[in-house]
């Protein structure tokens, strides 16, 4: 898993509430066991049309927002499924992080778990974001994970929570497993004794 500890990106904005994970990534790609390719597929109903061509009036087919890192979307992001494949694809796609006011508990669990950061927001900063994308569509947030803030292009600092073993874990760029075997020594260690 890649380090997470500052990020300064523009935002692809999808003023959507409730995307569930079937719209994130459809039950079609979940065969797959691998990550390789789940970008491709990311919102595949809403990106392409029929024929498997881009529908031009999506926000991700369009040029201006090729290499944005972080999503900001509506409210109760990642709900329905718990399907790790959610994550994948969003990460697969570019995005290392997800601003919304909510996120659905699976979804943010498994998001964290394969280094993807979803941040949560007021929601007045969560309207000034949107603003921010309709009046200045090249403008770039800073994200600090130490410092647990978001910057705007104003200069005014948001605050988000984020759980603290979590934060550790994307800070060093391991996940779960990664963290233990860290203690590899000292569990040798106890289980000689």
């Amino acid at each position: 898993m890649a380090h997470f500890t500052s990020l300064t990106s523009r935002i692809i904005p999808l003023p959507i509430n409730d995307i569930d994970t079937d719209q994130i990534i459809p039950a079609r790609f979940l065969k797959a066991i691998s990550k390789d390719g789940m970008g491709d597929n990311l919102f595949a109903d809403w990106r392409y049309n029929a024929d498997g061509s881009p529908k031009k009036d999506f926000v991700l087919n369009k040029d201006e927002y090729n290499g944005a890192q972080i999503l900001l979307a509506g409210d109760n992001f990642g709900c329905g499924s718990s399907r790790e494949h959610a994550p994948w694809a969003l990460t697969g796609y570019g995005f290392r992080a997800v601003i919304s006011t909510s996120f659905a508990d699976i979804f943010r669990n498994n998001a964290l778990k394969n280094g993807l950061l979803p941040i949560i927001v007021d929601a007045e900063t969560h309207r000034d974001l949107f603003d921010l994308t309709e009046e200045s569509p090249r403008a770039e947030i800073a994200i600090d994970l130490a410092a647990q803030t978001v910057t705007l292009p104003n200069g005014k600092k948001v605050p988000f929570p984020m759980d603290g073993f979590a934060k550790t874990c994307l800070l060093e760029g391991v996940d779960e497993l990664g963290y233990l075997m860290k203690f590899e020594k000292q569990i040798a260690e106890y289980e000689a004794t």
